[in-house]
């Protein structure tokens, strides 16, 4: 007898995350689309099915809080205001008199046109569409939940609540305690909260201008889905010619990696053994200079210690210290300017103050001196982009082809973690890209016998690199986690990260086969678990102990 087959939870997860990126795919093409209309219908439909860990209950009635503070953390201030939406390509506007307008938690330039129009710059390639979209999406479901709660009549008449709410928003002047009090309880009430949750999420909504940030948002995106129902004036998202045109390019990402070669070879650096990192902007930077930097600090605390401090914002005299004498001792900044919102450190070993790592004999050739390239975070399929233009042969001015000697190059970021928690190690042995059969499997120089020695938890095995980590949900990860593919985390850029290496290495013949990689991932969040997604918080000091272990591992086995 032939089983009869039902779908479960992972596979119509599976089937909505297809959908949703088809469907972005084809409504970039078109230009533009209404996202509460029939064109966004889709959208919506797939979201609503997906139910993202990140956006919580956004399939319920009641809103969604910590979801709306992660999306408006990610989105420029104001865009609740705005019925307009365009993305366009880098055209020019960082030279006009519009203020860039950039996100707490996202590295991109944002323009307010005017009451009506935000402009957001996409210069980081497909991932960062998806991400806008889906979390316009979001916002745009829960704006409805807010209008559907609020409109009476058939729509000509709104409840006693809204009106309370407002008044406190358009009141001029300074709001007293007892009037946000009394707006809070209102806005409380038709948000399907208690007054206890609103009132400890407000102050994580406030921003240095606008302390009742809350009330704003709530009160306008509302104000907006009412408008949409009751005037039908339709918000809409637009994609410019230019961003059309140009997207899958590479514009931003040669521009960037030119940069770069021409640094290397005015320093006379192109041709030494060259290490790339992918990692943050201060932990090889605080691991190799900051002995030397804080002497005295060093004889009083322990190294992790002082990376604890390094990482806090009181402390910007101590980081000054370690920027000054990098600056004097072999460190290059390169601040980008090319839109990829990617800077770069260039460290010449042979100009350490102290090498606290290397073993070696002190009187190795300085050719033979290492050369290492520390870039920030790339941003999902922007990894590729970036490191494919970088292994490219540098072309000088004469038009002399020059091989770069990459010898190494290591990974190091967060990722989401399924058997374990926050700040817990995960070393990848394979990159799966999810939505498709591409895998990736590598030999890792990290070994989980690196970090015996230190008190942390270590994972070891395949990683999904996901398509956006704002479309996870259980189902398809505990799918991933259960069955054979035995996942152990996922995260955004390794499998573009690795498929740049090996088309390099193997295919294109940019680079030498024998390159080493090192990759190595610490936990920012566990999605399986309630209360630890990307939603709940960032890590705070728990990242710096993983960051920083695995920053020692990896120039360990650069410079040993």
């Amino acid at each position: 007898m032939m089983k009869s087959h039902t779908r479960t939870r992972a596979q119509e997860s599976s089937g909505a995350i297809e959908r949703l990126y088809i469907t972005m795919r084809h409504l970039f093409n078109r230009g533009f689309y209404k996202p509460m209309g029939v064109s966004g219908e889709t959208l919506r439909d797939s979201l609503l099915t997906l139910r993202p860990e990140i956006y919580g209950s956004i399939a319920e009635e009641k809103i969604e809080l910590q979801g709306l503070l992660y999306v408006i953390d990610r989105l420029p201030a104001g865009i609740e205001e705005c019925k307009f939406i365009n993305l366009t390509s880098d055209e020019g506007y960082k030279d006009s008199h519009f203020e860039p307008i950039i996100p707490s938690k996202r590295r991109r330039n944002c323009y307010r046109i005017d009451e009506e129009q935000m402009n957001i710059e996409v210069t980081r390639g497909r991932s960062e569409i998806y991400d806008i979209l889906t979390h316009l999406t979001f916002l745009y479901i829960e704006s409805h939940k807010i209008m559907k709660q609020v409109v009476i009549n058939d729509g000509k008449g709104v409840i006693r609540d809204w009106n309370k709410l407002e008044a406190a928003v358009l009141k001029k002047g300074k709001l007293t305690k007892n009037e946000k009090e009394i707006a809070l309880t209102h806005t409380a009430n038709f948000l399907g909260r208690t007054f206890e949750e609103v009132t400890e999420v407000y102050s994580s909504f406030a921003s240095k201008t606008n302390e009742h940030r809350f009330l704003y948002i709530i009160y306008y995106l509302g104000k907006l889905a009412i408008d949409e129902v009751v005037s039908n004036e339709k918000r809409i998202i637009t994609f410019t010619p230019v961003l059309r045109e140009r997207l899958g390019h590479h514009i931003h990402g040669e521009r960037w990696a030119y940069t770069i070669k021409e640094t290397l070879s005015n320093q006379n650096l192109l041709e030494r053994p060259l290490h790339i990192i992918s990692a943050n902007m201060h932990s090889v930077m605080n691991t190799l200079y900051s002995p030397a930097a804080l002497t005295v600090e060093y004889k009083k605390h322990s190294s992790m210690e002082i990376y604890e401090m390094l990482s806090s914002d009181s402390n910007s005299k101590m980081r000054k210290k370690v920027m000054d004498l990098a600056a004097k001792n072999g460190l290059t900044y390169i601040k980008d300017t090319s839109g990829a919102n990617i800077n770069v450190q260039i460290i010449d070993t042979e100009k350490l103050p102290i090498n606290p790592f290397t073993t070696k004999d002190p009187t190795i050739a300085t050719e033979e001196k290492p050369v290492i390239i520390v870039m920030d975070y790339a941003f999902g399929e922007q990894a590729f982009e970036s490191m494919d233009e970088l292994l490219k042969p540098y072309e000088d001015n004469e038009n002399k082809r020059h091989f770069l000697n990459v010898v190494s190059v290591s990974i190091m970021g967060k990722a989401g973690i399924l058997e374990g928690g926050k700040g817990d190690i995960m070393i990848p042995s394979s990159h799966v890209f999810e939505g498709t059969a591409d895998n990736y499997p590598f030999k890792n120089m990290l070994k989980k016998s690196h970090f015996e020695n230190d008190d942390v938890k270590i994972c070891k095995g395949a990683m999904i690199t996901v398509l956006g980590t704002s479309l996870q949900n259980r189902d398809i990860l505990r799918f991933f986690h259960e069955s054979t593919w035995n996942v152990i985390g996922l995260e955004m850029e390794g499998a573009h990260y690795q498929k740049a290496i090996q088309s390099a290495s193997k295919i294109r013949g940019s680079i030498s086969p024998k390159v080493k990689v090192q990759y190595a991932y610490y936990a920012s969040d566990n999605p399986l678990e309630t209360g630890s997604t990307l939603a709940s918080g960032g890590l705070g000091t728990s990242g710096v102990k993983p960051t920083y272990l695995i920053t020692e591992k990896m120039l360990n086995q650069i410079l040993d």
